[in-house]
């Protein structure tokens, strides 16, 4: 509807549910409005003849402009259709114009002129801004139509006695305002006093082009943003600004992210998700705030209520680098939950950059949500767009600017905390300071914690709600005698000592909340991986440096280090190296561990890389399960990722210079191994099962998936390596002995006067099942070889394909531990826990497995934890054999 200024309803839809921070918002492309000129008339000094008997008051936003005042000036470019850019001013003072041509006096009109004189001359027409447009067959002829004007304006013109024909309209596409009226009134009044100021000029939209320069026509969004900002001006806005803590927000945001990191690492929470949620709550709660100023019919002024229907302001970038801003709307946004909103957040953010949202969706927003705060401004004060009651902006997040710079102890001493500035601009017209202040005060309310607020949002994503913990405030500044401690230098000590207890639990116990189950199975934890559990607060972690805690992640207090240390012990990998007797082992691996130096992203190319290899491993058995049907071929699906991580281990150890490695397994996933490991030609795979399962030229009756095979495999780096697989009978860990026998046989050099040892000519590499692993003495047996001078190989490499199933048999019904590769801690040897649907962990866990062997020489165990997607064969019904 109308402002307080009025207009017609001309504008783009667009326009009317946008807002800005500054620059104002951007909508779909208006439609041409620009009538055609209206042919000369004979009598063009007459007054406009009234419209025929019976026909409705034509409508302002119809009309066409007169010839005289419709024409643009020749030295300026005609309007486009893309937007409704008026017509240039011309240049000079409004004295310095035309004059406008003689009419006869109209007498003064009543203020409110009644229904019945609707057919009379323009000057007693009422305002027709809000009833639906006539279609156009049943506009009126040019002749008949009256120029465009605002409700206020005409209501002016009445009691004034203007000829609106005579006014020159300043507004857009040329719309008479009312103080286009004022400067042209005849009206009789009363004699003004001596010092009487001359009337206002007009206001012009804007100057002219200097002659000289040169513009860049505005068209579209860019356009009706023009418009959008013009009928702006026209509301009286006041603003509510409140500034409050946001210590909380930030921690329960850092909280969130962590969770998530673990469990959906493509999902991320922002400040905005946070505040824009609290603000919907809010606005659901008290739609007070949701209402609009419009005019009905008659002018009169009316409130109009408005669903929860959120604005959210995108700044967007064109090619040329030129930034307008889209305004989509988020529908029904009280009445979501917390992923159902981010959702449809994260999707209408995309479509406005992408410019890929449809017209509605950027239509019937009754209030705004902007953030200025992502570029740095402390607090706005932006435009409020019609239609809408309000608009809330949030500035930047962080510490007041006095205090910036200081040490995060002394700012927690002095109890300083981040603080974010809200501020409400909203429609003074309907909408009063008190309830916009009591409206924050709820927004601040719910960012406290009010409500469940924080519960509410890590339950919609799934996750466990975290402890509460109470935030102290700053103690008072007493005098102490001389060798006293302060009650807050003792508690800064006491949790100094939680938080050395907090780093370690990590570093031994972080397994037990890592995500390591594809299947989703959450992570049983351990309280003593909550810094609650050692009464540690948002504050007291902050006072804490991160020099005296012995740590190797980034961050300069614990506040910043524990989310690190939480992402390194307790993502889709995780390490158990605490067992571990050597000192300086363990400090080895603490620190290569917490640097980072393993989790490398993978660049494109390498991603690229990796996905070519799944592609291969799954083709291939799909093949043959689809072609070969009724033959075992027990498939390592599940656990796909084991052949490009001991593709990424062959590359590894070739820099390195080892020329052979010698490979031990079982059956499940051997074919894959022995097509793309061994890099044997499927034809040799193709033969095998063509001719069955037994061959009768085979006086041993072996089967395709035990025996063995020896190849070349050629590196990324063009270097060759060869591999060598051993047979392996039934007895799936019997091969365990012959592969380290092997490989001492390949390291060993015979040919000077004494025996010697080179660990480097050759690798031992030995791939067990879970359930055999813990399960055949044979594993314990080598394993204890390991440091042995007689039997030693310089460092086996162990990989535990675990599908969480042992034939029939469940893990709690297979073993004691509770992994399978518990047993290898009794020998010293590290552990790396891997979640096989993690491609970059696997890599990670093959990149720590060839360090320490290449540094320490000593064996290093991968435990691949995947599931079994069928039976226990393909010939299992997998109902029996519990896939």
């Amino acid at each position: 509807g109308p402002s307080a200024e009025g207009t017609v309803e001309r504008a783009a839809p667009a326009a009317q549910s946008s807002a800005s921070n500054g620059d104002g918002p951007a909508g779909p492309e208006p439609a041409a409005a620009t009538p055609p000129a209206a042919p000369a008339r004979a009598a063009a000094e007459g007054p406009l003849p009234a419209p025929q008997a019976g026909l409705p008051a034509p409508r302002a936003e119809l009309s066409a402009p007169r010839a005289e005042r419709s024409a643009p000036p020749t030295d300026l470019p005609a309007p486009r259709s893309e937007g409704l850019t008026p017509p240039a001013e011309p240049p000079g003072p409004a004295a310095e114009r035309p004059a406008p041509r003689a009419t006869q006096p109209v007498p003064p009109a009543p203020a409110r002129p009644p229904a019945a004189k609707a057919t009379e001359s323009a000057s007693e027409s009422t305002p027709t801004a809000s009833r639906p447009a006539p279609t156009a067959a049943l506009a009126p002829s040019p002749a008949t139509l009256l120029p465009p004007a605002s409700p206020l304006a005409r209501r002016q013109a009445a009691l004034a006695g203007v000829d609106l024909a005579t006014v020159q309209g300043s507004g857009p596409g040329g719309l008479i305002r009312r103080v286009d009226v004022r400067g042209n009134g005849t009206a009789p009044a009363a004699p003004a006093a001596p010092d009487a100021q001359p009337p206002a000029p007009v206001t012009r939209a804007a100057p002219p082009l200097v002659p000289g320069e040169t513009g860049t026509p505005l068209r579209g969004p860019q356009a009706a943003l023009v418009e959008a900002m013009e009928r702006s001006r026209d509301i009286p806005t006041a603003t509510s600004i409140r500034t409050i803590p946001a210590a909380l927000l930030d921690a329960r945001r850092r909280q969130l992210n962590e969770a998530l990191a673990r469990v959906r690492p493509d999902l991320k929470v922002s400040f905005t998700h946070l505040i824009g949620f609290a603000v919907a709550r809010a606005a659901a709660e008290m739609p007070g705030m949701l209402v609009h100023f419009a005019r009905d019919g008659e002018g009169r002024p009316v409130r109009v209520d408005g669903g929860v229907h959120l604005g959210l302001a995108v700044d967007t970038r064109r090619r040329d680098g030129s930034r307008f801003l889209v305004v989509p709307v988020l529908r029904d946004a009280g009445h979501r939950d917390f992923a159902g909103f981010r959702a449809e957040y994260e999707r209408l953010i995309a479509g406005a950059r992408t410019g890929s949202l449809a017209p509605d969706e950027l239509q019937g927003a009754s209030f705004t949500l902007t953030n200025p705060g992502g570029i740095g401004t402390m607090a706005s004060v932006p435009r409020l767009m019609p239609g809408q009651g309000c608009i809330i902006a949030a500035g930047a997040i962080g510490y007041p600017p006095e205090y910036r710079g200081e040490s995060a102890v002394l700012l927690a001493a002095l109890g300083v905390g981040k603080v974010v500035t809200l501020t409400s601009t909203y429609d003074h017209r309907v909408i009063q300071g008190a309830e916009s202040g009591e409206f924050l005060g709820r927004v601040e309310a719910l960012l406290d914690g009010a409500d469940r607020f924080y519960e509410v949002v890590f339950e919609s994503l799934g996750l466990a709600p975290p402890a509460a913990a109470e935030v102290p405030g700053s103690p008072p500044a007493v005098a102490l005698p001389a060798g006293a401690v302060s009650d807050h230098d003792r508690a800064l000590l006491v949790a100094a000592q939680g938080a050395t207890a907090l780093v370690q639990a990590h570093r031994t116990h972080g397994h037990l909340g890592a995500h390591l189950d594809p299947l989703g199975t959450p992570p049983p934890g351990d309280p003593a991986l909550r810094p609650e559990t050692y009464h540690l607060t948002p504050e007291l972690m902050a006072q804490i440096p991160a020099d005296v805690l012995d740590v190797h992640v980034p961050g300069r207090t614990l506040a910043e280090v524990l989310p690190n240390l939480r992402r390194t012990y307790c993502g889709t990998v995780a390490f158990e190296i605490e067992h571990i007797s050597s000192h300086e082992q363990r400090d080895w691996l603490r620190q290569q561990i917490e640097s980072g130096a393993y989790r490398q992203p993978l660049s494109s190319v390498e991603e690229l890389r990796l996905l070519w290899r799944l592609t291969k491993v799954d083709a291939m058995e799909r093949y043959f399960r689809r072609t070969f049907i009724g033959q075992r071929t027990f498939s390592g699906e599940g656990v796909d990722m084991l052949v490009p991580m001991l593709e990424k281990l062959l590359g590894l150890v070739a820099e390195d210079g080892i020329t052979q490695v010698v490979v031990g397994m079982a059956h499940r996933g051997r074919l894959a191994v022995i097509a793309h490991v061994i890099n044997r030609p499927y034809e040799q795979l193709l033969q095998s099962f063509e001719k069955g399962e037994l061959r009768v030229d085979d006086p041993t009756g072996d089967v395709k998936y035990h025996l063995g095979a020896t190849g070349t495999y050629i590196t990324e780096a063009e270097k060759r390596i060869d591999v060598r697989l051993v047979s392996n009978p039934s007895h799936l860990e019997a091969v365990n002995g012959v592969v380290e026998g092997w490989t001492r046989a390949l390291q060993s050099h015979r040919d000077g006067p004494v025996l010697a040892l080179d660990p480097e000519a050759a690798l031992p590499l030995l791939i067990h099942g879970d359930a055999a692993f813990s399960g055949e003495g044979a594993v314990q047996e080598v394993l204890n070889l390991q440091s042995l001078a007689g039997y030693t190989t310089g460092g086996t490499v162990h990989v535990i394909v675990d599908n969480q199933l042992g034939f029939t048999t469940d893990p709690g019904d297979l073993r004691s531990t509770r992994y399978a590769s518990d047993l290898a801690k009794g020998f010293d040897i590290p552990i790396v826990h891997v979640n096989a649907d993690d491609p970059e962990g696997c890599v990670t866990a093959a990149r720590f497995a060839h360090d320490y062997r290449r540094t320490h020489h000593r064996d290093v165990l991968i435990h691949l934890v995947g599931y079994r997607r069928f039976g226990h064969n393909e010939t299992d019904e997998p109902s029996y054999t519990q896939p």
